[in-house]
């Protein structure tokens, strides 16, 4: 009797991990909307460089600030860039954890450690972190180019802000071949 309950619940638990397995590619769902979320990123992205390019042939450039509204359209196209590689980074390590290991990728590899060579969760968090960094070091570029400076604080402000956006890619990038992250 205890050996045929014992077989019973080694059938149920065999059935429920099956189950358990299988459930994991509800996964599939982030790395879908993930992924078109890029696609949209990167159409808005061109969409606002092509509108910045637009507005170099208008005539009228009767603005002070000109320069600065086209570098800053530029900017935020750049910005809407890494955004999308942030997202393509997470829903191509979605997949690869989660998932299946993409075989077209592996075909091409070169020696790995690319982008998008995800093999951990560590992986993961370091790429998108590093991308989401240098998102916010362009977000912040784009403020200080309409940053007016009018006296010695708000020059100090602004040196301080090129000296925290300096250090801020001196951390991403590592110092003499150490990572940080």
């Amino acid at each position: 009797m205890a050996s045929s309950m014992k077989g019973r619940f080694k059938r149920f638990e065999h059935r429920f991990e099956r189950i358990l397995w299988r459930l994991r590619l509800i996964a599939i769902l982030p790395v879908m909307m993930s992924l078109v979320s890029t696609v949209v990123a990167f159409v808005l992205g061109t969409l606002e460089i092509v509108k910045a390019l637009v507005s170099l042939g208008d005539v009228a450039h009767t603005k002070k600030t000109f320069v600065a509204e086209l570098l800053g359209a530029i900017v935020t196209g750049i910005d809407l860039y890494l955004i999308g590689i942030a997202l393509l980074i997470f829903g191509y390590g979605v997949y690869e954890l989660l998932i299946s290991p993409i075989e077209a990728a592996r075909e091409h590899d070169q020696g790995g450690g690319g982008l998008l060579d995800i093999r951990d969760l560590d992986q993961l968090k370091e790429k998108l972190v590093k991308v989401l960094v240098v998102a916010l070091i362009v977000s912040a570029f784009k403020a200080m180019l309409t940053l007016p400076i009018k006296d010695g604080p708000s020059l100090a402000f602004f040196c301080l802000s090129v000296l925290l956006l300096a250090l801020s890619g001196y951390l991403v990038t590592g110092s003499g071949g150490k990572r940080l992250f």
